[in-house]
This record gives structure tokens, sequence and C-alpha cells, in this order.
């Protein structure tokens, strides 16, 4: 893997039309920048459980509901956890000058929306749907749905 040279997001520096995908769930991100001068890729975790369990083994002592959290706060800290994990993947796309959603469940849903509230600048080309995919897969997927992008244009 490549780390991404601009933590900050993806400088377009004007002149250089950059291309990204993105392969989302709701555990980890995989990016994927095309531009003339080369390819890269970052990996974000999101450190998110799915469903929050109360603490300390419950085979030990007696169950007490107060010792639970709510659904309404599991679900806040679920939802707050998605945030922070979608804020890290748009930073790095205020500047992108096309940008390709995929992955297999709603998290691509979610980052869309999040995507067209908060980077005017960068085009959504497509949102598709996916299975599980290997790095080398990812990559070749965005290449090969770029190229075609680029083949339409020109005819």
């Amino acid at each position: 893997m490549i780390p991404m040279k601009n933590t900050n997001g993806i400088n377009n520096g004007g002149s250089l039309k950059i291309e990204a995908g993105l392969w989302v769930d709701h555990r980890e991100a995989l990016i994927v920048v095309l531009s003339k001068t080369g390819e890269e890729t970052k990996r974000i975790q999101s450190n998110v459980q799915k469903q929050l369990r109360r603490t300390g083994e419950p085979s030990v002592g007696r169950f007490e509901y107060q010792e639970v959290p709510a659904d309404d706060s599991r679900q806040r800290a679920y939802s707050g956890y998605l945030a922070r994990y979608y804020d890290e993947i748009v930073a790095y796309f205020r500047d992108a000058g096309a940008v390709l959603i995929f992955g297999p469940g709603e998290a691509k849903g979610e980052l869309k929306k999040r995507f067209e509230k908060e980077c005017s600048g960068a085009h959504i080309v497509t949102m598709e749907t996916t299975d599980k995919m290997t790095e080398p897969q990812i990559v070749a997927h965005v290449r090969h749905h770029f190229e075609l992008d680029a083949a339409k244009q020109g005819t």
C-alpha cells in the first residue's frame, strides 16, 4: 500500500484532474486516487462496533437492567463513531474532480449524502454495489471505471 502524500486531502493543484475511487463499508474504507502523476491508496479503519455491549462478565452476578445502556444511547454512540469516520473520509475528497463510491452495504449511500452536503467541489460519478474485494481488485475496479469513463467521453 502506498501512503497518500497529502494527509489533509487531495491536492488538485489546479491543472491535474484527480479521479478517486472509494470502497467503503461500516468497518473500513479504501481510497484509491488516480492522477497523471500516479496512483495512491489510503486505508481508513472506522473502529466502530455494530453492537455496543456492556462491560463486565455476563455470567458473573445477577443481571441488572441499570448496567445495560439504553438502546438510544447505544445508537447515538454508534452514529457518533460513524460521523467521525465519514468526516475523516470526506476530508480526502475536498478537491477531487470525480469520485466513484462502491461497496457492499449501506455505508456508500450514507457517505454519498455526506459528500453532497459537505463537498460541493467533488463530483460523484456513480455509486455501485459490490461485494468484499481485495486491495488489488479495488484498485483495478477504480482504474477500469475511469478508463471506460474516459473512453465514453472521447467518442
